[in-house]
């Protein structure tokens, strides 16, 4: 079996790796953006308003997640943003932190195994829980290759809120919204034997109680 490992992005190899990854998924393959180099800040703060995270396989780069801490909810006017009736941005303030995922790409050789995806979200999520902070929000494109949608809504539980028709990638595929409540999801899936699920909650399984418990949530 090949040996995944995640690290944050913090030296200068691991910013070359992560590089190479946007370099080859988000420029050449998908031609998002103009330039890779740009993607990520020259140095990198332990505790800052973002994170970056490489994972590779047996050694080799092969995945890229990025972490954005208090996202604006509110997107521009530009945007073009349509929510879902009963979507309240004001009650999404008061209910959670929010945590917003971004770059989270695999190369296109390394798609088959959906162990890197959740290597990737599993130690994104510690982080994001060692910091109190309880949601997850991301855009997916509609209809792109390889989206990632139904690994967020089937796999992991991301719920639809709406959708924006512009961004900051060049693409012209609708954005679709997501979220994810945690605490909520893991509630769900806390006694599931599924190897996902098992891989996803791996070494987090004290936290999350915790916070299931602060939350109110028994049994």
């Amino acid at each position: 079996m090949s040996c995944i490992t995640v690290e944050r992005v913090l030296s200068g190899e691991t910013r070359r790796n992560a590089v190479e990854v946007i370099e080859q998924v988000f420029r050449k393959e998908k031609k998002w953006i103009s330039a890779a180099q740009e993607q990520l800040p020259q140095t990198f703060e332990e505790n800052g308003s973002f994170s970056w995270f490489l994972a590779k396989v047996d050694g080799r780069p092969a995945g890229v997640l990025r972490l954005m801490y208090d996202p604006p909810l509110e997107l521009p006017r530009e945007y073009d943003v349509r929510l879902l009736p009963g979507v309240n941005i004001e009650r999404m303030k008061q209910e959670g932190r929010y945590v917003e995922i971004g770059r989270f790409m695999i190369k296109s050789e390394f798609r088959k195994n959906p162990r890197i995806a959740l290597r990737l979200m599993r130690t994104a999520t510690r982080e994001v829980l060692e910091r109190d902070y309880t949601h997850f929000i991301t855009d997916v494109f509609e209809g792109e290759p390889n989206s990632p949608l139904n690994f967020h809504t089937r796999v992991l539980g991301f719920e639809v809120i709406g959708k924006h028709l512009f961004g900051d990638l060049n693409c012209s595929s609708t954005r679709i919204i997501l979220t994810l409540d945690i605490v909520k999801v893991y509630r769900r899936i806390r006694n599931n034997r599924s190897r996902v699920y098992s891989e996803l909650t791996e070494g987090m399984r004290g936290i999350l109680e915790r916070k299931l418990s602060a939350a109110g949530f028994r049994g």
